[in-house]
């Protein structure tokens, strides 16, 4: 288990390969990855894999039943969803991070369902060219990330 920092937790994920390459950066960070199933690929998928390579076994990643397991075991713990979507108006730029934040990004195919919209005390959105309707969700999250690890000074060892 890691210190306490900003972690990425991934609603129901439709893509394996952006499963895994947050994986990767989670073991490169140091930060945890959880996955709020279910996923719309086997977690023991080739693909996953291949796209976390060898770091796989270095990351911390915690899997989740459903919905309500997830958001029982942050309440438990204390810990503060941020959801990360395009319908926010706030940039991520914008906010004020704790070590503590879970940064909850939803399903590549459909987001987060409205009721976790309502849970959610805090949503953020990457500011985005006109025309434009999403970020790739592993570079989102990754940009976030970074962001939220810059402001709660985390240092690379």
């Amino acid at each position: 288990m890691f210190d306490i920092r900003p972690s990425i937790a991934l609603y129901q994920p439709d893509i394996a390969g952006n499963t895994g390459t947050l994986l990767r950066l989670a073991a490169c960070t140091a930060t945890e990855l959880h996955i709020i199933e279910p996923a719309g690929f086997r977690l023991d998928d080739k693909a996953l894999r291949r796209a976390g390579m060898d770091y796989t076994e270095l990351a911390s990643l915690t899997r989740h039943l459903d919905w309500n397991s997830f958001r029982s075991t942050m309440a438990e713990n204390d810990r503060r969803i941020v959801l990360l979507t395009t319908k926010a108006d706030r940039p991520y730029v914008d906010f004020e991070f704790r070590a503590s934040d879970i940064l909850l990004l939803g399903r590549e195919s459909s987001g987060v369902p409205e009721e976790i919209h309502q849970y959610c005390g805090e949503s953020l959105t990457i500011p985005m060219a006109q025309n434009t309707r999403s970020i790739n969700l592993a570079l989102a999250g990754a940009m976030v990330l970074g962001e939220a690890l810059r402001q709660t000074g985390w240092q690379a060892g």
